[in-house]
């Protein structure tokens, strides 16, 4: 052939088709569409996903009672009328003398900050980070702050009954989803192919145990954080102990960093009140219980139910703490026990595929 027929290298024709620019444009825009729709509906995302965890948790004991050969709508409305008579009796029982307390210690406050800065501690504080001309500054600002109050007070007002509209939506969807749900998943399953049904059922059932482990020990580990905290400050005399027990209690939803934080405050707010003793008593208290909680209670929820290795817990608190904030810490767990079950399916399905031998566990 002639050279000066041969096609130039300069003007080869493109290997990238059109198809591909626009499935490859296409596919940006999909993922970037996606990644918008979840940012604007995290709101609606953290509440069906609230609902999912209390349904899967709520549904153990009405597959119980369906053991015990009662029907599965009557065994729901045992449980949801159940559940809604705790709240209320816990409500009746706690928010009175909670609220009382809570509004007696924003009563004692000035006179707690006043104890602080004639204490030593706060002397030697100030000599390093001038505490007292900054308390000095936010007493002298707190005038204009309570005459601009109106506006916080009707946010705080708004934010309750947001949050009462929430937990409404909740319990409806949780209801929804125990009666309703197992047949979703039994429709999305008929439509699987035949060689993975067993397959996905698997995992379900895993996430199923996993999910509903974790959140029975954890509702367990807040009642007992939240009764031990409360009788300790009763018995120490600290005041305003039920608000602080409560909050302890609850502290236990964020693992590792919740019990700290607020056991550091609790400590705090002994020491301020009742003095030295009483606040080194409290710090012995909350070191000792974090050590049962971290080294008993936790292992025996996240270990034993959900099989996570404490140090990705910790890593999976942090992440997802950080995109989604609280509700992130407290959903990292489960979260992170499900995409562990899945990622272990696929594998194990790859070994399969591959006929590898799967390698020994580490003890």
């Amino acid at each position: 052939m002639n050279k000066d027929t041969e096609p130039s290298p300069e003007f080869r024709p493109s290997q990238v088709t059109l198809k591909t620019v626009v499935t490859v444009c296409f596919g940006v825009l999909l993922v970037a569409a996606i990644v918008d729709g979840i940012a604007h509906a995290m709101v609606s995302l953290t509440l069906i996903g609230t609902a999912v965890m209390l349904a899967v948790a709520l549904d153990h004991p009405v597959v119980m009672l369906q053991r015990r050969g009662v029907n599965r709508s009557l065994a729901i409305a045992i449980i949801s009328l159940s559940m809604l008579g705790l709240v209320v009796a816990l409500g009746f029982t706690l928010i009175p003398p909670g609220v009382e307390q809570g509004r007696q210690l924003l009563h004692d406050a000035p006179s707690f900050l006043r104890q602080a800065r004639g204490s030593g501690l706060f002397h030697r504080l100030d000599v390093r980070f001038h505490l007292d001309a900054r308390v000095t500054q936010a007493e002298q600002r707190l005038p204009e702050m309570l005459e601009g109050a109106a506006t916080p007070i009707l946010s705080a007002l708004g934010g309750v009954l947001t949050a009462l509209g929430a937990a409404v939506t909740v319990a409806v969807l949780v209801v929804f989803m125990l009666i309703f749900g197992g047949r979703l998943l039994r429709a999305i399953l008929a439509e699987a192919r035949p060689e993975h049904v067993a397959s996905y059922q698997s995992i379900l059932g895993k996430i199923y145990q996993s999910i509903g482990g974790y959140l029975g020990g954890l509702a367990l580990i807040c009642t007992a954080n939240a009764t031990l905290t409360t009788s300790f400050l009763a018995i120490d005399s600290v005041p305003f102990f039920l608000p602080l027990g409560i909050l302890s209690g609850l502290s236990s939803m964020v693992p590792y960093a919740g019990p700290a934080v607020v056991g550091t405050t609790i400590g705090l707010i002994a020491l301020i009140t009742k003095g030295t003793w009483h606040g080194i008593a409290a710090g012995i208290y909350f070191i000792t219980y974090g050590q049962i909680e971290g080294n008993l209670l936790g292992p025996l929820v996240f270990r034993r139910t959900v099989h996570v290795n404490p140090l990705v817990t910790t890593l999976s608190i942090l992440l997802l703490g950080e995109i989604a904030g609280v509700v992130g810490a407290v959903v990292a767990v489960p979260v992170i026990a499900t995409l562990q079950i899945i990622l272990r399916e696929i594998l194990q399905n790859r070994r399969d595929q591959l006929k590898i031998a799967r390698p020994p566990r580490a003890g």
